[in-house]
């Protein structure tokens, strides 16, 4: 892997339009005593974007997330959220935020239908032309998959229907910017399927959407732009595609022939397969072609920066320097 300059910063995110920015994160620091955690992190969302937060245990993930949504106050930097610094975030800014924490909030003896009707009633005086209402109860119920649950009192839900009811909780106002974490632990395959296409309902709808998970297929499929964080910075930023063709420059291609099977690395695979169909046609079978995967992607970011760059250098990871 070429890390190129590294002793150069990445180039700050662009500030987008106020209309258009969910997040604008600048300089952002966090320190515990003596120990910084969060040594100036940089980054922008956009309203009806999908990004991924991704880095190892300690990184800083949680602090990050924490600082946006107003919980904790933040040692140094500039940071917007829908257009408002967090700290002075009142409670109309707070009802124009979702949030899905990874730990479940206990409301067992609440019926689902009747906790959900009863949390939507919060959001309504903050009903304006600028903030949608509520969503239906019945609607939401059916669009995290439990309308045969909805009389059920949620301490008799499994693990994986408190979790939907937990991400019902969280997009019950109609948020215009909405915090995930890990949301779909105990999710089974159908159900992880039908949350990821309400993700991209939202997403569709304009609402603003940041991802916490340490599942990189997840992440992959959901997010438009994933972020790396670690030692306190970004050291990367683009789309899963980007990041890997930073890290990889060649793409693994294996065939058989004759009952053999060969392996060969190529900077240019299209290229290469075309010549090969060229030389041998209708012999070569099984053929596979390999780039990185975000978790190859990820792995070689997060070690790049372990072993050797530092915590005073940030890896020139973004995405913008792919498109050059």
């Amino acid at each position: 892997m070429t890390v190129a300059n590294e002793s150069a910063a990445p180039l700050p995110p662009v500030r987008l339009p106020d209309d258009d920015a969910a997040l604008d994160v600048r300089d952002l620091r966090m320190r515990y005593g003596t120990t910084d955690v969060l040594k100036g992190v940089d980054f922008t969302t956009r309203r009806g974007e999908v990004v991924a937060l991704l880095g190892p245990n300690g990184a800083g993930k949680t602090t990050t997330i924490e600082v946006l949504e107003g919980f904790r106050m933040r040692s140094g930097g500039d940071v917007q959220v829908l257009g408002t610094d967090p700290a002075r975030g009142d409670e109309n800014w707070r009802a124009r935020l979702g949030v899905v924490l990874q730990s479940w909030r206990d409301h067992s003896k609440w019926r689902v239908r009747e906790l959900l009707t009863h949390l939507g009633t919060y959001y309504s005086p903050y009903s304006t032309a600028q903030i949608t209402r509520p969503w239906d109860v019945d609607e939401l119920i059916a669009a995290v998959g439990l309308t045969e649950h909805a009389n059920k009192r949620a301490g008799q839900l499994s693990g994986g229907q408190r979790r939907r009811l937990d991400v019902a909780i969280g997009i019950v106002g109609r948020p215009e910017l909405l915090f995930l974490d890990e949301p779909t632990v105990g999710f089974d395959p159908q159900a992880r399927r039908e949350f990821h296409d309400l993700v991209h309902r939202l997403a569709d709808d304009n609402t603003g959407i940041l991802l916490t998970t340490h599942d990189l297929d997840e992440a992959e499929k959901l997010a438009d732009r994933i972020l790396i964080l670690a030692g306190g910075r970004i050291v990367a930023d683009g789309s899963a595609d980007e990041l890997s063709r930073q890290v990889a420059a060649e793409s693994e291609v294996k065939w058989t022939r004759d009952g053999q099977r060969y392996v060969h690395s190529a900077a240019d695979a299209t290229k290469f397969v075309r010549d090969l169909f060229a030389q041998h046609g209708d012999e070569i079978t099984e053929l596979e072609v390999r780039r990185a995967t975000l978790e190859d992607t990820y792995m070689a970011m997060v070690r790049a920066h372990e072993s050797g760059h530092g915590d005073d250098a940030a890896l020139p990871f973004n995405a913008e320097e792919v498109n050059r």
